[in-house]
């Protein structure tokens, strides 16, 4: 088990990506506490864990609110005896924020994704690297996505606020690595299995003139297999990059868009 023993708190784990990724650390060997603003998604996800025979915990967190997390993770380190990875697949639903043009929305709506992610991201890696340094090791991960990157439309603040996550998991590693913490995200793209895909669609779906059935198809022909990433797929990367096998892995974005976005 490439996880056994180890201490992941997930943030988001209600979501598509978060609890994916809990499932895959629970099924590789660790102990995780999930959280999430809505406690019922995450108590589910918990409930299946445990049946299948893995260690996990549930809590309603606000990841927005600084002493909700630190006084969650001093409960985690009080029951675990530390923190090994921190996870942040924090999310916000996306009505208010994507399909309407950057010269027509507004100034609340275009700052609520930068707030949203990139804060909760800063909040929860400071907290987590504040309890890491005791042990001189840790793994800090988040997930971002490919506007982070590349121009798109319709899309608000998205890509600006992946872009701010992707320069601080940069710039945390270059502070808390010579300390043994190592730093790194995920950037997946495209997959209709997830609500939020399916949701992005039907904003736009009146900009495009696309069908469910021909988005799919867009987002599988922009990748190199000409298929899109499985949620799975970017559970078991999760899985790998957070364990010690990829410790000279550290201050980078993995790009899991299959060739959409070209390194």
């Amino acid at each position: 088990m490439l996880l056994k023993n180890k201490v992941a708190v997930i943030y988001g784990a209600g979501g598509a990506i978060g609890g994916a990724v809990a499932r895959a650390f629970a099924n590789e060997g660790a102990k995780v506490f999930l959280t999430g603003r809505l406690l019922a998604p995450v108590e589910a996800i918990a409930k299946d864990i445990v049946s299948a025979g893995g260690s996990a915990k549930a809590a309603e967190v606000d990841a927005l609110d600084e002493h909700a997390v630190d006084k969650h993770l001093q409960s985690v380190i009080d029951k675990a005896g530390r923190v090994d990875i921190s996870f942040n697949a924090v999310g916000i639903p996306d009505t208010k924020v994507v399909g309407v043009p950057l010269i027509d929305i507004d100034a609340e709506q275009f700052s609520l994704t930068i707030t949203a992610y990139a804060m909760s991201y800063f909040l929860t890696a400071r907290l987590a690297a504040r309890r890491m340094l005791a042990n001189k090791s840790g793994v800090i991960m988040t997930v971002t996505a490919l506007p982070s990157r590349r121009g798109t439309v319709l899309n608000g603040g998205y890509g600006t606020a992946h872009a701010a996550k992707e320069a601080l998991t940069r710039d945390l590693s270059a502070e808390l690595a010579p300390h043994g913490i190592r730093v790194v995200g995920l950037r997946p793209h495209g997959m209709p299995e997830t609500a939020t895909m399916k949701e992005i669609y039907e904003l736009k779906a009146k900009a495009t003139g696309m069908t469910w059935e021909q988005f799919q198809g867009y987002l599988a022909s922009t990748t190199h297999p000409r298929r899109v990433m499985a949620l799975a797929e970017v559970a078991n990367m999760a899985v790998f990059m957070a364990s010690d096998k990829a410790s000279g892995m550290t201050g980078t974005t993995v790009n899991l868009t299959m060739g959409t976005l070209d390194d």
